[in-house]
This record gives C-alpha cells, sequence and structure tokens, in this order.
C-alpha cells in the first residue's frame, strides 16, 4: 500500500492536532478542522490504512487515532514546517550570552542545559567538554612551599587540572622554568590519546637532571588520563518531564524517572550523527526510553565536537519549535566556546 498525497495530509493534520492538544484525533475532528475537500467517512478509511502501515496507533477500540513513532519519523522528515523562534526565545538566548561571557567553560556548558531545558520545557542533558577530546595548551610547574610543586594543565577548551606533588629538593626558579619549558615543548598541541610511551620517554631524556620531579610529574599525566572518560554531566529540568500527560501513568513515570537517575545511561542515548539527530520511540535502543524522543547534537571547539547535548521528552512534542530553539542555542554555544577560550 502507497502513502498518496491524501494520506500524507491527513497524517499531518492529525500530527499537528494531537502535538497540540495530546488527546487522540477522529476522523470527524479532521473534516472539521482542516479544509481537505473530503468527508469523515472518507477520512476514517484512510486513517484505517494509515494503521494499517504503521503510520497511526489506536489506543482504545473506540478512541481516535495518535502517530506511532514511524508517523512522527516521516513528520520530522519531510512533512513539518520550520517554527520561528519568538521574541521571547531570542531575547532569553542573547542575555543568556551576555551572563555567560564571562564564565569558566564548564558553567557555560551547564547553564547552557538549564537555557534549553527552559526554553523546551524538557529534560536536558549535557556532557562537560572531555578532556580526551581536547588538547594541551600549556603545562606550569609552580611553586607552592619549600617542599611541594603544582602541576597546571590548561587544555585549548578551557579545562583546568591540576596535581600537587611532594618532592625533597626544590629546584632553583632558573631550573624551573627549564623544567617549564621542556614540558611545554613535548606536550602542548597534543591530545590526551597522544601522550604515548615515545613522548613520555622524550621528556624524560629531557629532564634527565631533574628524575624525581618526571617521576612526580608521570602521576598527574595518568591521573589526567584516568580521568578522560569521565566527563561530567550536567542534568537540568528533570521533572519537566512529569508535567506531559503521557507520564501522569504511575508506571511510565516510574520508567522515565529511573531512566533519568542514571545520566551517564541517558548520555549514552545520545548519538548526534548530524547537526542534529532525532530518535523516535522504538528507534531508542534502551527500553525505558521506546515511548521517548530524544534530541541530541555535539557542541563543537575549533570545529571538532567537545561534548554532546541533548533533549529528552514524550514521543509527543512539538518538534519543529523544539530543533529550532536547539539549533540556535547551539550555534551560540559553539561560537561562544570559540570567542571565550
Amino acid at each position: 500500500m502507497r502513502i498518496d498525497d491524501r494520506k500524507i495530509k491527513i497524517l499531518q493534520a492529525i500530527i499537528n492536532d494531537y502535538i497540540r492538544t495530546g488527546d487522540p484525533v477522529g476522523s470527524r475532528t479532521i473534516a472539521k478542522n482542516h479544509n481537505l475537500g473530503i468527508g469523515s467517512a472518507t477520512i476514517r478509511n484512510e486513517m484505517s490504512d494509515l494503521e494499517t502501515m504503521g503510520y497511526l496507533e489506536q489506543p482504545h477500540a473506540s478512541a481516535g487515532r495518535i502517530p506511532s513513532s514511524k508517523g512522527y519519523r516521516l513528520y520530522v522528515d519531510k512533512l513539518m514546517n520550520n517554527e520561528m523562534l519568538t521574541i521571547e526565545e531570542d531575547l532569553k538566548i542573547k542575555q543568556y550570552i551576555i551572563d555567560s561571557a564571562m564564565l569558566e567553560v564548564d558553567k557555560i556548558v551547564k547553564q547552557t542545559g538549564a537555557l534549553l531545558s527552559e526554553l523546551t520545557n524538557l529534560t536536558c542533558i549535557i556532557e562537560a567538554p572531555s578532556v580526551k577530546k581536547s588538547f594541551i595548551k600549556s603545562i606550569k610547574l609552580i611553586k607552592v612551599d619549600a617542599e611541594n610543586l603544582v602541576t597546571i594543565f590548561l587544555t585549548d577548551t578551557g579545562l583546568i587540572r591540576n596535581h600537587v606533588m611532594k618532592i625533597s629538593k626544590m629546584p632553583e626558579d632558573d631550573a624551573l622554568n627549564k623544567i617549564n619549558e621542556a614540558l611545554n615543548k613535548r606536550l602542548v598541541k597534543l591530545s590526551i590519546e597522544q601522550i604515548n610511551l615515545e613522548v613520555i620517554n622524550n621528556l624524560k631524556s629531557d629532564l634527565v637532571e631533574y628524575e624525581e620531579i618526571f617521576n612526580g610529574i608521570l602521576p598527574s599525566l595518568y591521573e589526567t588520563l584516568n580521568d578522560a572518560d569521565n566527563s561530567e554531566v550536567f542534568m537540568d529540568g528533570a521533572t519537566n518531564i512529569l508535567n506531559y500527560p503521557e507520564y501522569h501513568d504511575i508506571d511510565k513515570a516510574k520508567q522515565i524517572l529511573s531512566l533519568l537517575d542514571d545520566k551517564n545511561k541517558v548520555i549514552n542515548l545520545f548519538n548526534p550523527i548530524d547537526d542534529i539527530t532525532i530518535s523516535i520511540g522504538e528507534e531508542n535502543y534502551n527500553k525505558e526510553a521506546k515511548e521517548c524522543s530524544i534530541i541530541s547534537a555535539e557542541y563543537l571547539f575549533d570545529n571538532r565536537p567537545i561534548g554532546k547535548i541533548g533533549l529528552i521528552g514524550p514521543r509527543r512534542i512539538n518538534y519543529s519549535k523544539i530543533i529550532t530553539i536547539m539549533s540556535e542555542v547551539v550555534k551560540e554555544l559553539n561560537n561562544m566556546l570559540n570567542d571565550h577560550v
């Protein structure tokens, strides 16, 4: 059975009405509210065909129809119209840019999650910039007192990691400058993944006179390496999803709250492929997300991805408006990060 233009118009009308009202849509409603030039009996037959084809579902025997995941997918890919930002939404995004201008990178990212949650009324989960995907911008040893040095790593994405080491003999200032020069010569512009045995051996040769310091720096490198896969994950608006009628059912509410309880599990559901990726219902491999839609993106620094950002809500969301908001906020986040660091 082929989905012809008439079926597409009926499906589009049903999805638009259902997104707006949350109520199953019947043939009489479509005939009354949409000027399709056909009667309710014809619409009812077409709706039956659309259900057979998998684009609609009937939650109860006497109820109207609602879109299936397949129906939403066709709608998102082919049928929906782009919705513009309101003046208020545009002002909130601009105010966010002003408020975030002087913040550290992690705080900018966290504030982005709060903004997206507020604008979309969905739950936002955002991964802080990954050390693993960053490049070392500078390393500096700083004397704390007669026995302690602190190693400070700064990445190109603005992440700072530090490690304190205790040593028996503090080098003179000139020697400390020489050590800092050697560290920066060998390690700057490398990612954590690129600091291999060859790099470490070359550094050891450079610091042959300062074995104790070299041996103290290695643990800080390994600690940074171990932290590379443990980016912080922020969540905002966790209870927003419970405002949707779909989650007034206690079992569904428990299911989604169980999923949201594990932020790392949710962030792994975000698999952006293009600028923005939308996965709907059964397209989500996690059973707890089968009734959800997930909108995800990567944010960039220097044209490379450094973290994931996503929204999670029910299947019945205003895709057009949410995608517009997501696109604009991620664009501004990317601009801010590249201007900031």
